[in-house]
């Protein structure tokens, strides 16, 4: 969280974050994961660890929600610790932000591809170059299992 305060959104740099979801505490399911962290117009950060110790996520300036489409900001971007933080930032291109439906979170997006998806039961999710981010694969692989996660949004 240190790394990333001077990447959010000027007016959030001062704002304290609480945990509302964790693999650890709360299991793994991304139905639990959207009850947790359906605070209407909160900010999200979603930090990820997978099973080769690569950490990596996504702010959105929204609630991370199951949804009928995508939704979001430009404000949304990706980010990577490999081995030092980079963020992959809106390109412009499309509006494919953030979806979420009971099978699949998917962040960024276009011609096939997302910039990062997670699946129902948060045990595997990929990561592909995207339109929306134009971002590198944020795991060693494109496809990796998730070892840690958490939700964070404002207190």
């Amino acid at each position: 969280l240190p790394q990333l305060g001077p990447q959010l959104p000027p007016r959030l740099t001062q704002q304290p974050w609480h945990l509302l979801y964790s693999t650890g505490r709360d299991g793994f399911s991304l139905r639990t994961l959207y009850r947790s962290g359906s605070q209407p117009d909160s900010p999200a950060l979603l930090l990820i660890r997978d099973t080769e110790a690569q950490a990596f996520g996504a702010f959105s300036a929204s609630a991370i929600r199951s949804s009928s489409g995508f939704y979001g900001t430009g404000e949304t971007f990706l980010f990577s610790f490999c081995p030092q933080l980079k963020v992959f930032r809106w390109t412009g291109r499309n509006n494919f932000f953030v979806k979420g439906d009971v099978n699949l979170l998917m962040v960024g997006g276009g011609s096939g591809r997302f910039g990062l998806w997670l699946d129902e039961d948060l045990h595997h999710g990929g990561s592909q170059p995207c339109e929306t981010f134009d971002n590198e694969t944020l795991s060693h692989q494109e496809e990796f299992c998730i070892q840690d996660l958490e939700l964070w949004g404002l207190a």
